[in-house]
């Protein structure tokens, strides 16, 4: 309705910017979710005073009857939690109707993965004799090594890298910044792109952005995404599998799959909670079950 999109959304994003300095891509994320809420009220008539955990409980299955999947019902859950816990601090609403909502099984569906032989063929894909393929190799390379985010990846600067010492310091979701240990393959291929591409691209010397486009500005998420793509298509993997969330996915379960600490893995991407990164046990129990139902002759 017109105060909620109006006033209370605003009012809300602007507490989580400043108090809790939340970065502009969650905002968005936010901002977006509440709205489809906000809209769904003006449908039914409902102001916000009026908002019980009925009327949610309703919103929230008719995402999942118009094919939302379980971890975006999760975060539209998250949103209007945050949301009606400041409204009621606020005095705004009588009682916070989300205050015994359970959240949705965020992983009800298990995340697309590749498997390492797919994953070095992606890596190899790029045509490295050319400074857009050596550029890419590097990218891909920082993707799956370190299992950054896209935006991560995008918003790497160049004194984030320690490559001597084998690491690379991150700054994530809430701007909190980790710690990531790098292969030294992955590592090689940085260096080449400093070394021989980057400083011939004009106007990167004024960028401290780690990698740049063409006119030295950085690259975007829609340049990493495409680069996945076409490489998928040259490796002869369906683009539609590969992304770079798919490559952060690859990471972790690789990790686990080779008997990584689930802690260490935690820390690594940068998950508040660690049963977050319990979903990468999942997939590997999924993947032994399948192996097994393909193998074992009792199967």
């Amino acid at each position: 309705m017109t105060s909620f999109a109006d006033r209370h959304v605003p009012l809300f994003l602007d507490y989580l910017a400043v108090e809790k300095g939340l970065a502009g891509n969650s905002l968005a994320a936010y901002r977006g979710d509440l709205l489809r809420f906000g809209e769904y009220l003006g449908r039914t008539g409902v102001d916000t005073g009026e908002v019980s955990r009925t009327v949610v409980v309703r919103y929230l299955g008719q995402l999942r009857t118009h094919g939302s999947s379980p971890r975006s019902i999760a975060r539209a859950t998250s949103a209007l939690r945050g949301l009606f816990r400041f409204l009621e601090a606020e005095k705004i609403v009588p009682s916070d109707p989300t205050a015994e909502l359970q959240n949705p099984r965020r992983w009800a569906v298990l995340p697309k993965l590749l498997s390492e032989t797919e994953v070095q063929t992606l890596l190899e894909a790029p045509d490295t004799g050319q400074p857009r393929g050596l550029r890419d190799r590097a990218m891909f390379e920082l993707l799956y090594a370190c299992g950054l985010r896209v935006s991560e990846l995008t918003g790497l600067l160049l004194e984030n890298l320690r490559l001597r010492d084998g690491f690379v310091l991150v700054k994530g979701k809430r701007s909190k910044e980790r710690v990531v240990p790098i292969a030294d393959s992955s590592a090689q291929w940085v260096r080449r792109y400093l070394e021989s591409v980057r400083p011939s691209v004009k106007g990167s010397a004024a960028s401290r952005t780690l990698f740049v486009g063409s006119k030295g500005r950085p690259v975007t998420r829609q340049t990493v995404f495409l680069a996945l793509k076409a490489a998928a298509r040259a490796a002869g993997l369906p683009a539609a599998s590969v992304s770079p969330h798919v490559l952060r996915h690859a990471f972790a379960t690789h990790l686990v799959d080779h008997d990584a600490d689930l802690r260490a893995v935690q820390m690594m991407l940068g998950h508040r909670d660690i049963a977050t990164t319990e979903i990468y046990t999942h997939v590997s129990l999924a993947r032994a079950r399948r192996v097994y139902d393909r193998t074992h002759p009792r199967a």
